[in-house]
């Protein structure tokens, strides 16, 4: 993967920004998503965020190396301190769990003024995810799941609005599922969920086995509910 071939994923993330946009990619690592999405010619400024010094110099490196410091800014600093409000108009966050993701976009919410789309692809926990938008008023507008080197990726793609609008059918499952790809139900999206199914499966045998406790109960209980959701989708 380098500035003129990214990942699949992270193709995919690119794709879903709107043509002209100023962005912030927020964790960029190398900073090779806004490096290729410059190249591409698909944004026209960047900001590219990282709070570990090896990755930062990393993203600086790559950037002059791109000969792009002239519309690719490196900042260290953590989530979305690396911005001022209405300096972007869209923000991507790719590569990380998606409670460290709602964490970002809690933390610097007031960094949000002027965004008009967020792209999140979280490695974990995309319900994380869909349970923040959904209670600040983003609205999922479209979700996309791959797979690649064998392990399969979530994208989601906000922007302010009706934020209950895409879960009309069945909250609680679109919030665990996602409200697109549980309609499209691709073979990917299938191959996740029977999988985590499974999963889930084997640990309310390993507690229906386990010493009685409450939180044994809670747990089994929660699980079940998950179970369910999936098997009644699929």
């Amino acid at each position: 993967m380098n500035e003129l071939k990214l990942s699949k994923r992270l193709e995919e993330v690119v794709k879903h920004i709107p043509k002209g946009s100023s962005i912030a990619d927020i964790g960029s690592d190398h900073a090779y998503l806004p490096c290729y999405a410059y190249l591409t010619e698909q944004i026209k400024s960047a900001i590219a965020g990282e709070v570990v010094e090896g990755p930062y110099q990393s993203a600086l490196d790559q950037v002059k190396k791109s000969k792009l410091q002239h519309v690719i800014t490196v900042r260290k600093g953590d989530g979305l301190d690396v911005i001022s409000p209405g300096e972007v108009d869209c923000i991507t966050i790719a590569g990380m769990g998606g409670t460290l993701i709602q964490s970002i976009l809690e933390r610097g919410k007031n960094k949000l003024e002027g965004v008009k789309r967020l792209i999140l692809q979280p490695n974990i926990g995309t319900h994380k995810v869909r349970e923040w938008l959904l209670q600040n008023d983003w609205e999922i507008i479209t979700e996309t799941i791959l797979e690649e080197d064998q392990r399969i990726y979530e994208i989601v793609v906000a922007e302010r609005g009706t934020a209950i609008a895409p879960y009309h059918e069945n909250k609680e499952a679109g919030l665990l599922l996602g409200p697109f790809l549980m309609k499209e139900k691709s073979e990917v999206f299938k191959k996740k969920w029977q999988h985590e199914k499974l999963h889930w499966q084997q640990i309310v045998t390993q507690l229906q086995n386990a010493p009685e406790s409450e939180e044994n109960r809670k747990k089994k209980v929660e699980l079940q509910q998950k179970i369910a959701i999936v098997e009644e989708i699929l």
